[in-house]
């Protein structure tokens, strides 16, 4: 039990370190190249801290069991983009509220590029729609149309959010690996942002080991883990990177590194799943991506309503996961 739990801080604290190193190389890799805020936050960060929960699904199809293997892969397919609307989302918002409210450190209003944050919920409410709700169960040309489809989409997710109108990346105070080299190399800024993503993963591997042992040490059931603990941890990065942005007002790569990884992860894994697996999306499976859509076009909405508005729309989708643990309980017990 002491190993379990020395393995459970062990993980954090890698996650933790990884985090601050990636933010930091993703902002300088972001000014060095003379990226706008809106493509480094919502597809550099977001692909790079969306890679834990990646792969997970796709080694389970390809490489586990075969029903077993593929049960696994789409529950992690479809756990992503619930964890991140209705729990990352959430803290984006509640770490807003406690910064204006508590620490009275930032304003209520969040000063993200509402732009950018609608086109990426826009593109992940349309993708996710058709992941769900239009894939054809039985004919496999149409799966692979529609796999491929959902690809050309992000595709033209990445090409729009890079020609779309945003603020050029803040100078970097300095980059961790380079301090007193005001202008590192694009070696170097990459070699952090890499490693930054190796000690992610390893640190989230380790965590979620740790994590597990001790829910087994104490009777907690392994369903329950698998449903609802394992996908909080291979979210961490996502939500670790957003707080810090938020905590230092960098609000448009926060919720970018978020909404920005909902769009990946509602159509490149998707696509996996839908060709590889039978895609049979019922049950609590289908009501986790119900709430996944729900959360997001509350966040939406209030995009549109009033900036002030936005912390309490995103922090709304929390209730969600709430609902969906007293499902979850309820029909295992």
């Amino acid at each position: 039990m002491i190993i379990d739990i020395l393995l459970f801080v062990v993980g954090l604290i890698l996650i933790l370190i990884s985090a601050e190193l990636f933010t930091n190389g993703i902002e300088a890799l972001g000014e060095r190249l003379s990226l706008s805020q809106n493509f480094t936050g919502s597809v550099l960060a977001a692909v790079g801290t969306a890679l834990p929960e990646t792969i997970l699904p796709i080694i389970a199809i390809f490489f586990f069991g075969h029903n077993q293997g593929h049960d696994i892969g789409v529950g992690a397919i479809l756990g992503a983009p619930f964890m991140l609307s209705t729990l990352a989302f959430p803290l984006i918002g509640l770490t807003t509220l406690v910064g204006y409210f508590l620490l009275k450190k930032r304003e209520l209003e969040m000063s993200i590029e509402t732009v950018g944050f609608r086109r990426d919920i826009v593109f992940f409410l349309f993708a996710y729609s058709i992941a769900l709700f239009i894939v054809p169960f039985e004919d496999k040309v149409l799966r692979i149309f529609t796999a491929i489809f959902l690809i050309c989409l992000y595709i033209l997710y990445v090409f729009l959010t890079l020609r779309g109108e945003s603020e050029e990346m803040e100078e970097v105070e300095h980059l961790y690996f380079s301090p007193k080299n005001s202008n590192p190399s694009i070696f170097i800024i990459i070699t952090q942002v890499v490693i930054a993503l190796i000690i992610m993963i390893f640190g989230a591997h380790i965590f979620i080991k740790g994590l597990e042992d001790i829910s087994i040490a104490i009777g907690f059931p392994a369903l329950l883990f698998s449903l609802l603990v394992a996908p909080i941890a291979t979210e961490l990065p996502e939500k670790i990177n957003s707080v810090l942005w938020i905590l230092r007002k960098k609000d448009t790569l926060a919720i970018g590194n978020v909404s920005g990884a909902m769009v990946f992860q509602s159509t490149i894994p998707v696509s996996v799943g839908i060709v590889f697996t039978q895609w049979d999306i019922t049950g609590l499976a289908l009501v986790s991506g119900i709430f996944a859509i729900i959360a997001g076009f509350i966040a939406l909405v209030t995009s549109y309503v009033e900036k002030k508005l936005i912390p309490f729309g995103l922090t709304l989708g929390g209730i969600f996961y709430i609902i969906y643990i007293f499902l979850v309980i309820k029909q295992n017990f």
